[in-house]
C-alpha cells in the first residue's frame, strides 16, 4: 500500500513538473504569433503610404514605368513645385489652419458643456435632448434643405460657415457625456458643498478630469475639419480667398487628371516639366501635402486616445 501510495504520489509531482513546461509554450507560440502578425500588419498599413512618399519625390515620366517600391529612382522636386506653384495654396493652408482650430476648439468646449448638463441626473429634460441629437444620427434633411438653410442663415460665402454647422457632434456628445458617468458624484456634491456653481465645476472639475477623452474626440474632430472640402465647393467657391487646402489640392488633381494634351498641371507648370510631372505623381503629392500637417498632430494625443475612446464608449 505505500509502495503504491508513494508511485502515485510520484506520477503526480511528475506530472505537476511537465505541467508548467506545458504551460510555459502557450504563451511562447501566442507571443510569437502575435509578433509576426503585427509586423505583417505594420508593413501592410505602413508600406503604401511610403510607396507614396517614393512616388511624390521621382519623375512622372519615370514612375510610369513602374517598378517603384521604398526609393526614387529618379529624385525631383517637381512634384512639389507644381502643387506650390499656384499662390492660392498658402492662403488655403492659412484658411485650413484656422478653421481647424476654431472648430476644433469651439466643438470640445461646447459639447462638453451640453455633456455634462444632460449627465445630470436631476435635470429634468436629459433624456428628451439626449433623444434629439441622437436621432440627428439617423435622419439628415439632405443637401437642398441645408443649402438653403446656410442662405438663411447668411452663411453663404463667409467663413464661418466652415465653424458653425460643427459646433456639436451627436457622437461626440455621447461619447463625453458617458465618460462624465466615471466621474465620481461625490467630487461634484463637495463641491456644490463648498459653494462652486454649475460652470465653476464644469470648468474646475469635470473639463480637466475628461482630458483623455477630449483628446480622442478633438483628434477626430480636427482630422474631419482639415479633411473637408465639400463644403467649401459648396458654400464658398464664389470666393478664392475662402477656399480650403483641401478644395484647392482637390481642384488641381482634377485639372491633372483632366489634362489630356499636357499632363502636367497647367497651374504653373511649364512645358519643360511636362515630362517630370504626371497626373500620378501629382496625386501622390497632394496626397503627402494633404496628409501630413495632421499627422503630425497624432503623436501628442495618442496616449490619450485608447483610455478615452474606450471608457467613453463602454461605460454607462
Amino acid at each position: 500500500m505505500k509502495k503504491t501510495s508513494l508511485s502515485g504520489s510520484g506520477n503526480t509531482a511528475a506530472l505537476s513538473v511537465r505541467r508548467p513546461g506545458a504551460r510555459g509554450i502557450e504563451p511562447f507560440l501566442f507571443n510569437t504569433f502575435n509578433t509576426i502578425f503585427m509586423i505583417l500588419l505594420v508593413i501592410v498599413t505602413l508600406y503604401p503610404f511610403l510607396n507614396t512618399i517614393v512616388v511624390s519625390f521621382n519623375a512622372g515620366n519615370d514612375t510610369i514605368r513602374g517598378g517603384l517600391y521604398l526609393w526614387p529612382r529618379d529624385f525631383t522636386m517637381q512634384n512639389y513645385k507644381a502643387v506650390f506653384a499656384s499662390g492660392t495654396i498658402y492662403n488655403a493652408f492659412m484658411v485650413s489652419v484656422a478653421r481647424t482650430v476654431l472648430s476644433t476648439v469651439l466643438n470640445i468646449f461646447l459639447t462638453t458643456m451640453l455633456a455634462y448638463t444632460l449627465s445630470r441626473r436631476d435635470y429634468i429634460f436629459r433624456k428628451l435632448i439626449t433623444t434629439i441629437f441622437v436621432l440627428t444620427m439617423y435622419f439628415n434633411a439632405g443637401l437642398i434643405p441645408g443649402y438653403f438653410l446656410m442662405k438663411d442663415l447668411h452663411l453663404i460665402n463667409s467663413f464661418w460657415v466652415y465653424v458653425l454647422p460643427s459646433l456639436v457632434s451627436a457622437f461626440n456628445l455621447i461619447v463625453i457625456r458617458t465618460y462624465i458617468y466615471t466621474i465620481p458624484e461625490s467630487l461634484i456634491e463637495s463641491a456644490k458643498i463648498d459653494g462652486a456653481g454649475d460652470f465653476r465645476i464644469f470648468w474646475k472639475i469635470i473639463f480637466p478630469l475628461c482630458k483623455p477623452v477630449l483628446a480622442t474626440i478633438a483628434l477626430f474632430v480636427a482630422v474631419g475639419a482639415w479633411n473637408s472640402w465639400f463644403d467649401a465647393f459648396l458654400y464658398t467657391s464664389s470666393r478664392q480667398e475662402l477656399s480650403t487646402l483641401q478644395y484647392e489640392l482637390m481642384k488641381l488633381l482634377s485639372s491633372s487628371m483632366n489634362a489630356n494634351s499636357n499632363p502636367s498641371v497647367a497651374n504653373g507648370v511649364g512645358v519643360e516639366h511636362s515630362t517630370q510631372v504626371t497626373p500620378i505623381s501629382i496625386r501622390a503629392a497632394v496626397t503627402i501635402v494633404a496628409s501630413v500637417p495632421i499627422l503630425l498632430v497624432y503623436p501628442f494625443m495618442q496616449k490619450y486616445f485608447v483610455v478615452g475612446l474606450n471608457v467613453g464608449s463602454v461605460k454607462e
